[in-house]
């Protein structure tokens, strides 16, 4: 059996994002019942803000992306369909109806850290996923963290002292300039067995090649 430890450097604003990663878990579940390469692989993640700058309050998604992309709104309705076409391959149905803003996601750094020390970062993670792509929730409100937490059984009196504080912050921060030091730029990357990375939403079967080709060297 193979080992492998995948970081996962991600955000959840970003929908290529959940694409990578349940292509990744399939890729993963396609080898684990391999007799020829079977893999026992530990995941993690590591935080990412794609606007750390973003105040408070959000900013409209469509008047995020035209400023910051140049992107007109038929750009923006193509760049929805493709990316709505790729979440169902993967097997994410994205809901980008709607009023959809754009947050900055520190504080759901500092709660996905902190959740790491229970096991339960990856399930926090694809909660806030489904939260912002699918339930159209906005992840800067106390309140929505708190009820996400405490759903994917965290405790939910912890949490908000962490959010009135600030807790995870450093680690946060240190996490984030690691990442910088490496040269890592964009999201998702994933870093495997701290050696090897991998950019992008890949599909399925990218994802088994490279991890075949990790575990036999």
């Amino acid at each position: 059996m193979k080992k492998l430890s995948i970081q996962i450097v991600s955000d959840v604003m970003c929908p290529w994002c959940i694409i990578g990663y349940n292509n990744l878990k399939a890729a993963i579940d396609e080898l684990a019942e391999s007799t020829t390469t079977p893999l026992e692989v530990e995941i993690s993640w590591l935080p990412f803000e794609l606007n750390p700058n973003m105040p408070l309050a959000g900013q409209d998604l469509e008047q995020h992306l035209m400023e910051k992309y140049g992107l007109t709104p038929e750009q923006g309705a193509a760049n929805r369909d493709r990316i709505e076409q790729m979440g169902l391959q993967s097997g994410f149905k994205f809901n980008l109806s709607g009023k959809r803003i754009m947050v900055n996601t520190f504080d759901c750094h500092r709660l996905l850290s902190w959740a790491k020390q229970f096991g339960k970062q990856t399930e926090l993670k694809l909660a806030l996923f489904k939260a912002h792509f699918q339930d159209g929730l906005y992840l800067n409100q106390t309140e929505t963290l708190l009820d996400i937490t405490q759903n994917v059984g965290l405790n939910r009196q912890d949490a908000q002292k962490i959010l009135e504080s600030d807790q995870f912050s450093d680690r946060v921060k240190q996490e984030q300039n690691q990442l910088k030091q490496m040269g890592i730029s964009s999201v998702p990357t994933f870093i495997i067995n701290q050696k090897y990375a991998i950019s992008g939403g890949q599909p399925k079967q990218s994802f088994v090649q490279s991890l075949m080709q990790i575990a036999t060297e």
